[in-house]
Order: C-alpha cells, then sequence, then structure tokens
C-alpha cells in the first residue's frame, strides 16, 4: 500500500494548458429544419461547412450554423447532441446537397400514388438515408389507412426500404414549421426536442383568457409555452392569500379579490367596497380573518322549520 500511494505522488499531474480543448458549433441536418450542438476537436469550421456527424443510423452530413464558445473537460461539464467526426469530402457533399431533390421527387411520386390508390391520407413529409438504405415518409390521417398496396408501389418505384410513419397535428407542425402568434419561429420547430403535455389547468393559473383562439397555436393546440412559467406561478402563488379569503392589514380587514405572482401584489376589496393594492411587505405581516362556520341543522330542526 505504500509504495502504491508513494507511485500516485511521484507521477507527474497533468498541466491544465495540456488539456484538450472541445470545440462546440451549432448544426443543421436540412435547410430548414432544427438546430443541434455538436462538440469536437476540430478548431477552425466556418459557417456554411458541411461536416461528417456520427449519427443513430452510421455518418450523416450536416451544415455548421455557427460556433460556440470552447471549454476544457476539466473545467466545464458540457453537453452536445451529437459529435462531429471530420470534413464532408466534396463526394459527399454533391450527395448532401441533392438530397433535398430526391425528396422532392419522392414526395411528388408518392402523392401522386396516394391520389391513384384514393387513400385518406395527407403526405407531409419524405426523407431518405443519407446511405440510400430507407426511406421515410410521414402522413396524417383521421383514421387507419391500408397502405400495403401504396408502399408495395414506393418500394418497386425507389428500390429502397420504405417506412410509412403516421404523426399527429402537432407534430405535422413541427415538420412544416412557420411563426406564432407572438411573431417568431415555432416553439416545436425552433428548439423542442420533445412534447409535453398541456392543460387548460395551465392557462388558468397564469390568468390567461380561455378563449380557444387566444391560447391555442397553429396545429389547433393548446400552446406549448403555457409550460414555460407555470412552474413559476404555481410556485409564487402557493404563499399568496386566495382570492376570496379575508385579510387583516394595520387593523382594517380586506377581501383579497386577485394575486399577482409576478409583482408579489393582491388585489384586494376593503370594508368600504374600494379596490387597492397591497404589496408583499402589506400581506405577508397580514392575519388571515377566521370565518365563523354556522352549525349545521340537525333533523328534528329541519321537521320543526
Amino acid at each position: 500500500m505504500a509504495e502504491e500511494k508513494q507511485k500516485k505522488e511521484d507521477s507527474p499531474r497533468p498541466d491544465k494548458n495540456d488539456v484538450q480543448l472541445n470545440y462546440f458549433y451549432r448544426i443543421r441536418f436540412r435547410e430548414q429544419g432544427q438546430e443541434f450542438t455538436a462538440s469536437t476537436l476540430i478548431d477552425d469550421l466556418r459557417r456554411g461547412e458541411v461536416v461528417m456527424i456520427r449519427g443513430e443510423y452510421g455518418m450523416e452530413p450536416a451544415s455548421v450554423i455557427r460556433s460556440a464558445p470552447a471549454c476544457r473537460e476539466s473545467e466545464v461539464e458540457r453537453k452536445a447532441n451529437y459529435e462531429i467526426l471530420r470534413r464532408a469530402v466534396r463526394e459527399e457533399c454533391n450527395r448532401y446537397e441533392n438530397i433535398p431533390v430526391e425528396e422532392a421527387q419522392a414526395f411528388a411520386t408518392c402523392k401522386d400514388l396516394i391520389g391513384r390508390h384514393a387513400l385518406q391520407m395527407r403526405l407531409v413529409r419524405v426523407e431518405r438515408f443519407f446511405n440510400g438504405s430507407k426511406m421515410i415518409f410521414y402522413f396524417t390521417a383521421d383514421k387507419r389507412v391500408d397502405f400495403r398496396a401504396l408502399v408495395k408501389d414506393l418500394v418497386q418505384e425507389f428500390r429502397t426500404r420504405v417506412e410509412m410513419r403516421q404523426v399527429g397535428v402537432r407534430h405535422e407542425t413541427k415538420m412544416i414549421g412557420g411563426l406564432g402568434t407572438c411573431g417568431r419561429e415555432l416553439c416545436c420547430s425552433g428548439h423542442m426536442k420533445k412534447f409535453d403535455s398541456v392543460s387548460i389547468k395551465m392557462a388558468k393559473e397564469q390568468d390567461l383568457p380561455l378563449n380557444p383562439s387566444k391560447i391555442s397555436g397553429v396545429c389547433n393546440r393548446l400552446l406549448c409555452c403555457l409550460t414555460y412559467e407555470f412552474e413559476t406561478y404555481k410556485r409564487e402563488r402557493k404563499g399568496m392569500p386566495r382570492p376570496g379569503k379575508k385579510i387583516m392589514v394595520d387593523g382594517h380587514c380586506y377581501r383579497v379579490k386577485r394575486q399577482n405572482p409576478l409583482q408579489s401584489t393582491l388585489q384586494v376589496v376593503d370594508e368600504a367596497g374600494e379596490i387597492q393594492l397591497l404589496n408583499a411587505e402589506q400581506w405577508k405581516n397580514a392575519d388571515p380573518v377566521r370565518s365563523e362556520k354556522k352549525p349545521k341543522k340537525g333533523k328534528k330542526d329541519r321537521k320543526n322549520n
């Protein structure tokens, strides 16, 4: 044990300057697709360069959007979605540029075949793997669709594996993209990795109007952004008197009308019926007014009445 301890003490410690730098870049697999973060040891990648990524189905090309600050592995632990292996060669760049053209042709062909088979489905997008081993056709439909004959025609047409994948309206909107009511790019197509469950309770908690046109997105579902501040509102409201409760402040009785969680204020009504605003210091030092409960009537009292 003493010898092992002496060896550890005598072994040279790594110099901070010798630690490798990980460089981070924002990449995109498609021209109008979602951005992801990728790490690499290459330090001189430029905007628009095509690089090869370690993907789920092997090597896949992507274009560099912009760079991010580098960090030392020993100092900061930073997560990346993908890893950049190398720059793409000229042949790979040419194939990468031709993929959108092939997907557009496949989209038109599939749409024509859907019309011939009279299938009640709407084609959303076509994705072709870089190595050409598979094609995925995304579609929406109100009911289950028997597309076996369609798949046979597609396999015969493109001579590759074909997968038909049905998606919901939220995923359809994510693929198509667009602008939200806020004027910015849709959250689902911009930065969201997965869909969280959204309920009408979240809108009520944030005092939003329960008008469907106000709290619904392009997909006619509840806005995904309702989840962003829900926990904050829930946490801030927890320590505040609820609407309808009576509190005593400086010897005056007030009834809580509305909570303003972000401002930490309460809208109250005094004994004269006037509306006032109490700040956090006032309502935190307030005393609750206990309501006197009326005794319940027994069976004998009900019969006498």
